[in-house]
């Protein structure tokens, strides 16, 4: 048991610092960093997806997934303009023409998970890039947000779990996720706006309302990214997405509430911009 724990809390730091350095050095770490975290979380969607008897174009998916991911940082640093997206559906056409030449009976489900991968990992974690180069700074690199917003996740699953765990009975959404409940959800958010007031304390690209409102989204919706990915694992029968973190499962799993939560916290800080600063 000891031994167990001491494997999660390094495993743990480790992803903790890979992640918050790739985020506070540079931008180019960053893109390095989150490019091969979106692939892995991509390649064991794929894997999970398989586990329910389906057959998705794995690798082919992989690299439209990666070429879409690059496009988006690009776009969003302003290195290239936004028709370079077009590049996308001409990958996505080849798509149906590498599956006129598989041998198998369903290929609508080949191309609906395929599509679907990119569609659940690649497009979420890409909102990231916009949160990195926000409007607002006019495309220039700001580690302010997504370090806030991970750092809101991350204490707001620890408190979730530490009262969860001691005080949780009565059941969140017990058909899903057994283990959640409403204890623990909302100790979880009580940790998430404490982090979000110290945040307002050193980051004031945001007012403390604004990051309490900040703070309420990524919880809400990062609750539903969690009982999302606990779905689709109850549905192809398996505990955790991957083996890459030792004692924590797979990068899906540690990413599950950013998928939800990124692109809604995208979507608030274009909202802020509208109006109040143009």
């Amino acid at each position: 048991m000891k031994k167990d724990l001491t494997i999660r809390a390094i495993s743990a730091i480790i992803f903790i610092v890979v992640i918050l350095g790739g985020i506070l050095i540079n931008e180019y770490l960053y893109i390095v960093v989150f490019t091969l975290v979106t692939m892995i979380m991509l390649s064991e969607s794929y894997h999970l997806f398989e586990k329910t008897g389906n057959k998705p174009q794995k690798y082919y998916g992989i690299f439209v997934g990666l070429t879409v991911y690059l496009l988006t940082f690009f776009v969003a640093r302003g290195s290239i303009p936004p028709s370079s997206y077009f590049i996308a559906i001409f990958l996505i056409l080849f798509l149906f023409i590498f599956e006129i030449y598989q041998d198998r009976e369903d290929h609508f489900l080949s191309i609906a998970f395929t599509v679907f991968g990119i569609v659940y990992v690649v497009i979420p974690m890409s909102t990231l890039n916009f949160i990195a180069f926000p409007g607002i700074n006019k495309g220039l690199f700001t580690y302010e947000y997504p370090a806030a917003l991970f750092a809101i996740i991350w204490l707001n699953d620890t408190g979730a779990y530490l009262f969860g765990t001691k005080f949780g009975k009565t059941k969140l959404f017990e058909r899903i996720s057994p283990n959640k409940t409403w204890e623990g959800t909302v100790a979880g958010a009580v940790f998430a706006f404490i982090t979000a007031y110290v945040i307002s304390l050193f980051f004031k690209g945001l007012t403390l309302p604004q990051w309490l409102i900040f703070a309420a989204v990524t919880v809400l919706f990062g609750t539903y990214g969690d009982l999302v990915e606990s779905w689709l694992k109850r549905r192809a029968g398996i505990k955790d997405s991957g083996t890459i973190m030792p004692g924590h499962g797979g990068l899906l799993d540690r990413f599950d509430s950013t998928l939800f939560a990124a692109p809604m916290i995208f979507l608030y800080l274009k909202i802020l911009e509208y109006f109040f600063v143009s």
